[in-house]
Formats: C-alpha cells, sequence, structure tokens
C-alpha cells in the first residue's frame, strides 16, 4: 500500500505544478512561443549539453537535472520535443516558400534532425528518436516538403535503426563486450525471441510477457480500482512503461476504450483546430503537438501490445512522470491558446486544400 501511495502523492505533486503553471502561462498569447522559438530551442540544447557534460548518468542514460525549486529529477529531453515543434512551426512559416527547395528546404532541416539526434545518441535515448524523427518528417511533409525528401528520410531512420542494432550487438556469453548502446540490442533480441526457456528464467522479454497477461486476463470488467495482481512483483516499472498492462487489468477493456477514446478525442480536436487555424505557425504548431501527443502514446500501447520494442516511454498525461506531464501540458496549452483564435466558419468539405503547397 505505501508503494502506492508514494506514487499517487508525487503524482499529485507534478499535476498541481503543471496546473499552477497553467494558470500563468494562459495569459501568454501563442505568438510569443513563435518571436522566441530559436530562443526556447537554443536553451533546451544547451541545457541537454549541459546535463550530458557534468550530470550523473541513471538507468544508463545521462538526461536528468535536478533544479532548486524542482521538487523532483527534470528530463529536459521531454521540453525538447516541445522546443522543436514549435521551432518548427516558426521555421516552416518564416521559410514557407523555400520549403521545397534542396539547398534551402531539405539541407537546413536535415541538420537541425541530425543535430537533435546527435545528442539523444550521445544520452543515449532512442525512444525519444522514435517520437521526435517521425514528428519532424510529418512537420516537414505538412510544410509542403517533396515526396522524394519524404523517402529519403523514412530509408535514413532505416538505415540508422539496423545500424545501432548491429553496430552495437555483443557476444552475450561475454558480458565485458557490454557497451553503451547495448541496451537498444537487448530490446530487439527480447522482442523477436521465442525462446520459452529464456522468458521463464525471467532473462528476456519478462517484462512484455508479464503486460500482456495482465491485458488479457480479466476480461471486459477487470478487477477493479487498486486490484491489480501484476504490479506486486511481477510486472516492473509499472507506474511508467507499463501503466497502460495495469488499468486494463484493473479497469477492463470498458475503461481501456474510454482511455483510446481520450487519445482520438485529441486527435479531432488537435487536428480541426490546425486545419481552422489561419496562421500558419499556429497551423504548424497545433498539427505538432497533436502529433506529439498521438505518436508518444500509439508507441507507449504498442510497447504493452508487444507490437514494438521497449523503449522507455510514458503514456501521456497518465504515466508517473513529471517532466513529462509539465511538458505535455505546456503543449497542451499552446493548442488550447491557438483554439481561441481559429475561424470555424470554413466547411470541413472546403475545395481548397489546408495545407497547399506554396511552390
Amino acid at each position: 500500500e505505501a508503494y502506492n501511495y508514494f506514487y499517487v502523492v508525487r503524482n499529485m505533486s507534478h499535476v498541481f505544478i503543471a496546473l499552477i503553471g497553467l494558470l500563468f502561462l494562459v495569459k501568454i498569447p501563442y505568438h510569443v512561443f513563435e518571436k522566441y522559438a530559436k530562443h526556447i530551442l537554443w536553451a533546451n540544447l544547451l541545457l541537454m549539453i549541459y546535463v550530458l557534460l557534468f550530470w550523473e548518468t541513471l538507468n544508463g542514460a545521462t538526461g536528468w537535472i535536478q533544479l532548486p525549486w524542482i521538487p523532483f529529477l527534470l528530463q529536459p529531453v521531454e521540453f525538447l520535443k516541445f522546443s522543436v515543434v514549435i521551432f518548427l512551426a516558426y521555421y516552416f512559416k518564416k521559410y514557407k516558400s523555400k520549403i521545397d527547395s534542396f539547398q534551402e528546404g531539405f539541407i537546413p532541416f536535415l541538420i537541425l534532425l541530425l543535430v537533435v539526434v546527435g545528442i539523444l545518441w550521445l544520452q543515449p535515448d532512442f525512444g525519444s528518436i522514435m517520437i521526435l524523427w517521425p514528428i519532424m518528417v510529418m512537420m516537414f511533409f505538412i510544410a509542403g516538403a517533396r515526396m522524394k525528401y519524404l523517402l529519403s528520410f523514412f530509408a535514413m531512420g532505416v538505415v540508422l535503426f539496423v545500424s545501432v542494432y548491429h553496430i552495437w550487438k555483443y557476444d552475450k556469453t561475454v558480458p565485458e563486450s557490454r557497451n553503451k548502446l547495448s541496451y537498444i540490442t537487448d530490446r530487439i533480441d527480447n522482442f523477436i525471441t521465442d525462446e520459452k526457456e529464456l522468458i521463464k528464467n525471467k532473462t528476456i522479454n519478462y517484462q512484455t510477457e508479464q503486460a500482456l497477461i495482465a491485458i488479457g486476463s480479466w476480461g471486459f470488467a477487470g478487477l477493479w480500482f487498486g486490484n491489480s495482481i501484476q504490479k506486486f512483483g511481477y510486472l516492473p516499472e509499472v507506474q511508467w512503461d507499463f501503466v497502460f498492462s495495469v488499468i486494463i487489468e484493473e479497469l477492463g477493456f470498458l475503461w481501456g476504450l474510454v482511455l483510446l477514446w481520450f487519445y482520438v478525442f485529441i486527435w479531432y480536436r488537435g487536428y480541426l483546430i490546425s486545419y481552422y487555424s489561419l496562421d500558419l505557425f499556429a497551423k504548424y504548431a497545433s498539427f505538432g503537438i497533436t502529433t506529439w501527443i498521438l505518436v508518444q502514446a500509439c508507441v507507449n500501447i504498442w510497447v504493452n501490445l508487444n507490437l514494438v520494442p521497449l523503449t522507455w516511454l510514458t503514456l501521456p498525461f497518465v504515466s508517473y512522470w513529471g517532466s513529462s506531464l509539465l511538458s505535455l501540458v505546456l503543449g497542451l496549452w499552446v493548442l488550447l491558446n491557438i483554439s481561441r483564435y481559429v475561424d470555424d466558419t470554413k466547411p470541413l468539405n472546403s475545395s481548397s486544400n489546408h495545407f497547399s503547397r506554396e511552390r
């Protein structure tokens, strides 16, 4: 019981801080973020570099910092997601006519993408790369990028994934050969293995096996709130990666569908706000924020369903993680603020393309 109450109390403090921040931010028009988009991104990148150079490694990654006025460790990468979305919205609006140019559109975007990926690589945090890569590429497409550019980024993503797996793969019989990025190959091996004896011995794929047991054992109604069995010593990290499995176990598929409806509602309203926005920055920012929430939610749920390898990504607005909650609330506030300035008189079946390319 103390274990449960600890995370409840701590998460309530996260929610309280987020709501207090929201009360202050609600008075700030979204144009302020457009004005200072470059400064926000540079400050976040410098903070991440500072963390890499001067802060300790936790759980195999160097990505946390303790600030005196925050009662928990802060993870700058969560705010990097927000700052990248805001900067790209600013950049794509300013250089809209040059997006389809190779030298003035593709190359600058590629440089930014490589800088972001490079910093995350050094942590290492490939889960965040899995989130930011598709968000950035989708925003690039919406802004008017050529299809061949998108295909090239897809190919680069595949090459990156395959390279990380093969270059840092190690001989498991020789523990000394393990390196900083070997956890990536471990997770992929865990995902694809069918060696039942290894699973039985809790050496491979154990977490996802327990997550599937939690999801599939208790049917439509579940065990009800607080009565999970898997979270007591069976399923690790239930407050972060695998909170979705425990929700299904305790509340059943009915409330699982309610949670999924919550994300579908954000998807629908977020893209609708983007559609009706008159300002290009607002269009791109609302699209990027909505995509960020959806991609992260999908990846987390797919991990619980064993459809993708383990990533250590939180379920938006649900998992215990202060930095994630604060950054997501910041993004959601910008989305709500943008909604105050939309023109909802345009019909949805308008013949004009909402994201038309200005060639």
